[in-house]
């Protein structure tokens, strides 16, 4: 249990933490579920808590559940507002929408930190503490899996897909298939929907996960009913388990997984995966140069890994149902060499061949310049003096 926070009343915003090695970093991918975003949505609070204790009591006896805990640092914000649960309301002890209140990318809104709210701003330091792949806040007045982008650069209502929407949508068909009936919605089909399709919002926390974070996030709607008899929990609970653990299970299923190293000892590398024809890169961990890029099943990527002062290294994988491992080795000297050579005979090469035509065209001019004054000094020897 850690405290990542205090909402505006002091209230400690905790944190489960649940892994093989809990407190310590590990080359795996990182994922987080938050409830309670909205202090008048308190089902996923509730089923966040179902969930560890889920976990901790089927460890070693359930497979996908020590899937997890072996493979996944798993962390559990069962309320981000515990001052609107408390109060029973949409907003947090200022009545301020949490789910509004993240910087956002088509307006200048929420840019002022001091001005953001301390539940915000305490999600805004985790990230910045933690490297997540991938996450999702869970909220209630529909049932729908929503993935970005959330809103819209003029603010009309429309599907307005982000970089990675093939596996954003392929992670929230993970979610609305292994749901008791999410997917058979007749509002959204398949149980999916883009979010500026639904209706366009404007500094959500979802956005800002992908864009500021690096992490893929999803919104869960998973109760019709926001603040259902206690009596229903259990049946919701039933309805969600299966898919709350094969979402978090995803981040190790799916994808391109590997460490950035050189071949001088595998050190770790600062580096970055970029994959041909989407426009996002994923960073490597500062610690272990580990990084996991989600990209949905089916598909022939070309994944390139980026290194500062070295030349960049490129694959091709083909991903079937599962996820592959792909290692980047970097040799200090060959590469650096090679790096330095492309650098001076890249974007340089232009110049100086500039440079070179500059100057021969320049010796040029001098040159018939010179010949045509020698023509007129002899001509004029010919000429009669005129005074």
């Amino acid at each position: 249990m850690i405290s990542i926070g205090e909402s505006v009343n002091g209230v400690p915003l905790w944190v489960i933490e649940i892994s093989d090695k809990p407190g310590e970093e590990e080359p795996e991918p990182a994922f987080k579920y938050i409830g309670n975003v909205h202090g008048d949505e308190p089902v996923g609070r509730e089923l966040l808590m179902h969930l560890a204790n889920w976990i901790c009591d089927n460890f070693l006896t359930d497979p996908m559940v020590t899937l997890i805990v072996d493979n996944v640092h798993l962390h559990i914000l069962p309320s981000m507002n515990p001052d609107g649960f408390s109060l029973r309301r949409r907003g947090n002890a200022n009545n301020i929408d949490l789910n509004r209140d993240f910087p956002d990318q088509f307006f200048n809104m929420n840019d002022d930190v001091d001005v953001r709210q301390p539940e915000t701003r305490a999600i805004m330091k985790w990230l910045r503490k933690i490297h997540f792949t991938a996450s999702a806040s869970l909220h209630g007045g529909a049932v729908v899996a929503n993935y970005p982008w959330d809103g819209t650069q003029d603010k009309r209502r429309m599907y307005f897909g982000c970089p990675d929407d093939k596996i954003f949508r392929f992670l929230a068909s993970v979610y609305s298939r292994s749901h008791y009936n999410m997917s058979l919605s007749k509002e959204f089909e398949g149980g999916i929907t883009n979010g500026a399709s639904w209706y366009p919002i404007y500094g959500g926390m979802q956005d800002w996960n992908y864009i500021y974070g690096g992490c893929l996030e999803l919104t869960l709607e998973i109760s019709d009913n926001k603040w259902p008899p206690a009596n229903e929990l259990l049946t919701l609970w039933e309805y969600n388990k299966k898919s709350m653990l094969d979402l978090v299970a995803t981040v190790v299923q799916t994808g391109v997984h590997g460490r950035i190293l050189t071949s001088d000892g595998g050190k770790p590398l600062p580096g970055s995966i970029a994959i041909n024809g989407i426009d996002y890169t994923v960073k490597a961990s500062t610690a272990f140069a580990d990084y996991h890029r989600l990209l949905a099943p089916g598909g022939r990527y070309e994944v390139t890994a980026i290194v500062p002062g070295y030349k960049s290294k490129t694959t091709v994988i083909s991903l079937e149902e599962s996820g592959t491992n792909v290692d980047f080795i970097f040799d200090p000297e060959v590469d650096r060499r090679w790096d330095s050579i492309s650098i001076i005979w890249g974007p340089r090469l232009e110049v100086y061949l500039l440079m070179i035509v500059a100057v021969f065209l320049l010796f040029l001019c001098r040159r018939r310049t010179i010949s045509r004054l020698k023509q007129r000094q002899l001509a004029g020897l010919k000429r009669p003096v005129v005074v």
